[in-house]
């Protein structure tokens, strides 16, 4: 978790939601990911995906059978299926997502077994990747309140 959180930070730093996902095999890192939505311009380009298709091209296969998906954030209802299509085993979050957790909060993507049997341990680090993602958005807040001030002074 602490490399999705490192991973996640990189994410906010680049302007982007702070997301960041990791998939672990045999306790090794083999897929790497974070937000680049905005960089993109592509609503799909979250941090699993990424992390999904990084593990997929290094491992040469299309499943992920049996790995563990580590992410900053609860998986959206996008992300927690292709977590269940790629077989995933697990999924470790930090933040619960209220508005589109998939994993519990909001749906039950994962854990109704639809889609296959994968496990879900949430809140691991859960205070410090909420705050990641508050502090990112207060500050995007503060700025768009800042250029918007700025503007109705400049027109005066």
């Amino acid at each position: 978790m602490e490399y999705a959180i490192r991973l996640a930070t990189e994410a906010g730093d680049a302007g982007e939601v702070p997301v960041g996902a990791v998939v672990v095999r045999d306790r090794e890192i083999v897929g790497r990911g974070r937000n680049r939505m905005r960089k993109e311009a592509d609503p799909r380009a979250h941090a699993e995906i990424d992390a999904i298709d990084d593990a997929r091209h290094r491992t040469g296969t299309a499943r992920l059978d049996g790995d563990t998906l580590y992410v900053t954030l609860e998986p959206c209802p996008m992300c927690a299926g292709a977590i269940a299509l790629v077989r995933l085993g697990r999924v470790v979050f930090g933040a619960r997502d209220p508005r589109f957790g998939a994993s519990g909060s909001q749906f039950d993507v994962l854990g109704a077994g639809i889609l296959g049997d994968v496990a879900v341990r949430a809140g691991v680090l859960e205070a410090r990747c909420s705050r990641l993602l508050s502090d990112w958005f207060r500050r995007e807040r503060e700025g768009a309140e800042s250029e918007r001030t700025g503007r109705a002074k400049g027109s005066d």
